[in-house]
């Protein structure tokens, strides 16, 4: 039977469409769908009439190729398989990404825990570790469809595409754009000065995508996942003061490294990698507005002050790529 067209965005996502295409799986779900913190997707929690509790993920149409898609599931059930404790699609009929009426989506047992704090130390010695494994695996093959991480996405086309979508305001313009576009400069001189081997990563590994179960982390959320430099998926562990991020960095490092052999020389990318993602979220933001869960998740996008505080990030994040890098071998 021919597949339907994809659908070019979430307006035609109603409850009915979600419900009736988890059903067309032979799962049913007892309770209503509890909405999760997912803006780029829309992600249900719901327990079935057999006392299940499941989480459905239906992607954001456009985004990703059913190619890279799979390859995000390859990716997750190679961990899985090797007892890296991470959110696996399921399969239903051999299948994991399933199609109705245009929507792609995945379904997912749901992984219990509370949030991930990365002031306690023997937690975030026990995140290393599984992160050492995931690289380690990682480092076995590349991605064959997923995109590299590289400024020209991350800052150039995400700079083109606020100057395309206007939403800067007019008289914040010049400052906001030479800002970013000192930034973007400022980064690719870093990237092209410290080579690196890029692996296939997780690639969005804050600590919301971790939860702390009875029995240790559990690791969420693969969509972003990507070839890139292994540091990717430590910088985002770190927070406050250097002292403190170089005590984090210390402790990170000595669980990682009883599985994975870490570059340190990748520590040179941290703050490219920090200006990176701030160039980003500002350009995803806009490249989503359209969406009607942006305008009300973030208002203040469409106010002076937002676009004030990013033009003083940027100048500030700057001057810290002119810093010297992390290093451990002074601590």
């Amino acid at each position: 039977m021919p597949q339907m067209p994809l659908a070019t965005d979430y307006h035609g996502l109603t409850p009915d469409v979600i419900l009736t295409a988890i059903e067309s799986l032979g799962i049913y779900p007892e309770t209503g769908l509890l909405a999760l913190n997912s803006y780029e997707n829309r992600v249900y929690q719901f327990r079935c009439d057999r006392g299940n509790r499941y989480v459905v993920k239906f992607y954001r149409p456009g985004r990703w190729s059913d190619e890279q898609i799979q390859e995000e599931h390859s990716f997750t059930h190679e961990l899985a398989q090797q007892e890296v404790p991470v959110a696996e699609p399921l399969a239903v009929d051999g299948v994991t990404l399933h199609h109705f009426q245009g929507y792609r989506f995945t379904l997912f047992s749901s992984i219990g825990g509370r949030p991930f704090e990365v002031d306690n130390f023997d937690h975030l010695e026990q995140i290393g570790r599984f992160i050492g494994r995931i690289h380690q695996l990682g480092s076995a093959r590349p991605f064959a469809h997923r995109v590299q991480l590289s400024p020209n996405i991350w800052c150039h086309d995400a700079i083109k595409g606020l100057r395309q979508n206007l939403h800067v305001p007019a008289h914040l313009e010049t400052d906001f754009f030479d800002a970013a576009e000192a930034l973007a400069s400022g980064i690719d001189q870093i990237w092209q000065a410290h080579s690196h081997k890029n692996i296939r990563l997780h690639g969005d590994l804050h600590p919301g995508n971790i939860l702390w179960t009875p029995d240790g982390p559990g690791f969420v959320d693969l969509d972003d996942a990507c070839m890139g430099p292994a540091v990717q998926d430590l910088w985002m562990m770190l927070s406050g003061d250097r002292p403190t991020q170089l005590m984090q960095l210390d402790i990170l490092l000595e669980g990682y490294e009883e599985f994975c052999s870490f570059d340190h020389k990748q520590l040179a990318l941290v703050e490219a990698l920090r200006g990176m993602r701030m160039l980003y979220h500002c350009g995803w933001i806009s490249r989503r507005w359209e969406d009607p869960a942006f305008p009300m998740y973030f208002p203040w996008f469409a106010e002076d002050t937002y676009w004030q505080q990013q033009i003083g990030a940027y100048r500030e994040q700057l001057q810290l790529l002119a810093e010297p890098a992390l290093s451990l071998q002074s601590y």
